[in-house]
């Protein structure tokens, strides 16, 4: 950190939201720009939490019965044209191979050759290439259900890309189930949808708002889609996770069908679910501050940097024996069921240069240790969640208890954080003028950061949907499962609504 800046990442959240996120990722070593246009490299500490996102998802989605399965990404343009709604909603997003190789064009340079018989989709969702499968391994309602979960990459044309939040290529997880009744794969659904409610709340810290989409905004093709919106820092909707309810839509396209128990040939039910590396950008955006990343510890790559201060090699000697010491007594340890890594961290800088890096990397805690600590059996703990000067001495015989106690309570503080971030700025507003006084900023020109969640009525209606989306940017996110029938009237047309929505502004 530059001494004339008071904080690591400039500009700070309030001066420059968007490129505060950017620095953030920056300075944390996450990610960068590919020579793709609209793609990103992943790099490690980035990559990690993605993993970790996998592992944890990957055991709950195991513990509820499915199982992981590959699929091709290319997809039969034939496959798509079979659900029309479907193709509709993502023509403008397509990726198409038309040609299967290269060949010399004697001018030293290459042209396209073997032009194929049908084009193919790089894959933007899976629902018609894995019906393709499911229509052959589902026979007779003993087949069912059939629930199968695939970990893929995923490409969809953008014009407007930001890491993590929405690139060309990104990856995700995409559950797909048969079910033998339309109740069974509407509880599908819905268990789906609390499992990754259950999944932000427990892993990222994260509190969020579980609903249904309006018609405008649901997947293109489903019957019904659920999903779960979180508030970020700067007040704006990130949708965190969907689960789409899709009826026999998709059966009747890919011919899913089975004998009944009465003998009888019908069409299944089906479902599909998922979240993607977006959750990255949500964990960056819902607690980090102005030093850097800032990573709820069951989410995070490492957990602990340990930080020799040596002046010579006679005090390095001894110093890095008690480090390594320090080390191996933290080995093996979890949290809940995530493992504890450390990293000892052995560069040639400074002790303060090292302590900012893992700072900037959003680590849980730090931990330095010079001959002083030695002496007295100790060493100095800084947490992520604290001002970055405010250390604890701990003596060793108490610092595994310490750190363990200590990541249980910055994880729930973090949740904790976040919640009463977000219930400050969920407004119930019946206004008009006020709604949009809400949503619009000071400046326009450099807009601050304005807005939040608004609990307002809505009539139903598509045209003041769209309304309030082409007036302020504002879009419905969605119909909360909690909201209780009230009589009211809807904030665009003021005619009589009997329920409220979520409107905001989202990414």
């Amino acid at each position: 950190m530059s001494k004339n800046n008071k904080t690591a990442i400039t500009p700070t959240r309030e001066e420059n939201y968007a490129e505060w996120y950017q620095q953030v990722i920056k300075a944390a070593d996450m990610a960068e720009n590919s020579e793709v246009r609209g793609c990103m490299v992943i790099k490690p500490w980035g990559y990690a939490i993605w993993e970790n996102i996998q592992r944890a998802l990957d055991k709950m989605f195991r513990e509820t019965g499915h199982r992981n399965a590959y699929f091709p990404i290319f997809i039969p343009k034939s496959f798509f044209e079979k659900e029309a709604e479907h193709i509709e909603g993502f023509a403008k997003e397509c990726a198409i191979v038309t040609h299967s190789k290269l060949e010399a064009d004697g001018k030293g340079g290459l042209q396209l050759a073997g032009e194929l018989t049908e084009p193919y989709i790089v894959r933007p969702t899976s629902e018609t290439i894995i019906g393709a499968s499911f229509a052959k391994w589902v026979n007779s309602y003993r087949d069912l259900p059939l629930l199968i979960n695939q970990w893929a990459n995923i490409v969809r044309w953008e014009m407007r890309t930001r890491l993590f939040l929405r690139t060309t290529e990104f990856l995700w997880q995409e559950g797909h189930t048969v079910h033998e009744t339309e109740k069974e794969a509407k509880e599908e659904t819905l268990k789906m949808l609390n499992v990754y409610a259950i999944f932000a709340r427990d892993y990222l810290a994260l509190p969020v708002i579980q609903g249904e989409k309006t018609e405008s905004e649901k997947f293109p093709g489903a019957v019904t889609t659920y999903c779960i919106e979180a508030m970020m820092q700067d007040r704006k909707a990130l949708q965190s996770g969907t689960s789409h309810f899709l009826g026999q839509n998709f059966a009747k396209a890919s011919e899913i069908k089975f004998q009944n128990r009465k003998g009888e040939i019908e069409y299944a039910w089906t479902t599909s679910w998922g979240v993607s590396t977006r959750l990255i950008g949500a964990i960056i955006m819902a607690h980090s501050d102005d030093n850097g990343l800032v990573l709820p510890p069951k989410i995070a790559p490492s957990h602990i940097a340990i930080i020799p201060i040596y002046r010579d090699a006679q005090e390095q000697k001894q110093v890095m024996a008690f480090a390594e010491n320090v080390q191996n007594q933290l080995k093996d340890l979890y949290l809940d069921d995530v493992p504890l890594y450390t990293e000892l961290d052995t560069r040639d800088m400074t002790s303060s240069e090292r302590n900012w890096y893992w700072i900037k990397k959003g680590i849980p805690l730090r931990l330095e240790i010079g001959p002083r600590d030695i002496i007295h059996d100790a060493v100095m703990l800084a947490r992520r969640d604290k001002e970055p000067q405010d250390k604890q001495s701990v003596k060793i015989s108490d610092l595994t208890n310490y750190v363990l106690q200590t990541l249980v309570e910055m994880q729930q503080g973090y949740y904790q954080r976040a919640l009463a971030f977000k219930d400050k700025w969920t407004m119930e507003i019946d206004d008009k003028e006020e709604f949009y006084r809400f949503f619009t900023p000071k400046n326009i020109e450099q807009p601050e950061i304005h807005g939040g969640f608004a609990s307002s009525h809505w009539c139903g209606k598509s045209s003041c949907e769209e309304k309030i989306k082409e007036d302020l940017k504002v879009t419905i996110r969605c119909i909360p499962f909690n909201t209780k029938e009230e009589t009211g009237n809807c904030i665009c047309c003021g005619k009589p609504s009997t329920r409220r929505v979520i409107f905001a502004k989202a990414y």
